[in-house]
């Protein structure tokens, strides 16, 4: 298995993202004033605290892939989808799943990720050929490098080593995949002088047993928010059926977050905060009440009982899904705007 992903990975360790080339494309992700929707996990949660403290971006909802809450008075201020692709041209987005099944085969609706930030997009990978190699981190990594590229003065301290290595999983790649985690840091730049992200990947302070002791520590404030079976590291909205969940007053006029999940999530929010040092600006999530409810319909490969092939790829764009991720080399996981459409 290692020497089969050094021969995958054989010429792209002089591969660099060129981050003046994808501000110039995508201006939005470095200006001042936007406003955003996010996905409702730790990952998401930290793009919003960062968006907020470094551009006054503001936070008015979440989409989880099954339901999305957004506040009313900015469904038509086009707001930007953060740690979710959504496979709309006139959409912005940015996420981290691996999307594409065959390079060689590019739907011709392909363009509806024009105004989307993707990783494995950029490096043209895809499912065939480089699902091994797809992009390890998670959206926030890519987002500071992305950022700081533009604004010089980002200072991330040794205390966020616990919450950026725990969202997404990041702490379980680290030793499951190094080749493919140490090819990712050196294509995002992040072993650069200038990049915060150097000191928190490259600490040579933090021993691997210092490093548990500080995930347990980050555990224990997580899971003293948590409540059965609600995690505390993340917002639930809808259940597996695709139900919704901690939302209220659905159907009769707008609706609002239960006030203990909103709670929850805002308890998180401060320990996050706490530990990566970027203020919670409150005024800034405007995002428990005042919100207008979309459900969509959720399903996968699997359960339809197909195959992952050039052609039933194409018949599954052609059903123009909202988004998607590619969650192994037999499924792809999708939302169809059904019955709700967003906006």
């Amino acid at each position: 298995m290692s020497s089969r992903i050094q021969e995958l990975l054989e010429g792209q360790y002089n591969e660099k993202i060129d981050y003046d080339k994808l501000i110039k494309r995508h201006p939005w992700i470095v200006a001042k004033g936007y406003c955003c929707v996010l996905s409702p996990d730790s990952d998401g949660l930290l793009c919003g605290l960062f968006m907020s403290k470094y551009l006054d971006w503001k936070i008015v909802g979440f989409y989880d892939g099954k339901v999305s809450v957004i506040n009313k008075d900015y469904v038509n201020k086009s707001p930007i989808f953060l740690d979710i692709e959504i496979f709309r041209k006139e959409i912005r987005s940015m996420g981290h799943h691996m999307l594409l099944v065959n390079k060689r085969h590019i739907p011709e609706q392909w363009g509806n990720f024009d105004n989307c930030i993707q990783p494995n997009n950029i490096r043209k990978y895809d499912g065939k050929n480089n699902f091994r190699l797809k992009y390890p981190l998670a959206t926030i990594h890519l987002l500071i490098g992305i950022v700081s590229h533009r604004m010089k003065n980002i200072k991330i301290p040794e205390s966020a080593i616990p919450p950026l290595f725990f969202t997404d999983g990041v702490f379980n790649v680290l030793f499951s995949y190094p080749e493919n985690v140490l090819n990712w840091l050196n294509y995002l730049k992040i072993n650069e002088e200038w990049h915060p992200l150097k000191p928190i990947f490259e600490n040579e302070k933090y021993s691997v047993f210092t490093l548990m002791k500080e995930m347990e520590r980050f555990f224990k404030k997580r899971d003293a928010i948590s409540i059965s079976r609600e995690r505390g590291d993340r917002l639930r909205i809808s259940n597996k059926d695709g139900t919704p969940a901690n939302i209220e007053n659905i159907g009769k006029g707008y609706c609002y977050l239960n006030s203990e999940a909103k709670e929850r999530v805002i308890a998180f929010i401060n320990i996050l905060s706490n530990f990566i040092t970027w203020e919670f600006k409150d005024n800034n999530w405007i995002c428990w009440e005042n919100m207008k409810f979309y459900q969509f319909k959720k399903g996968d490969f699997n359960g339809d009982k197909k195959t992952i092939t050039i052609q039933t790829f194409k018949e599954f764009i052609d059903r123009n899904p909202l988004s998607w991720a590619m969650t192994s080399t037999t499924n792809i996981e999708y939302t169809l705007e059904e019955p709700d459409r967003l906006f």
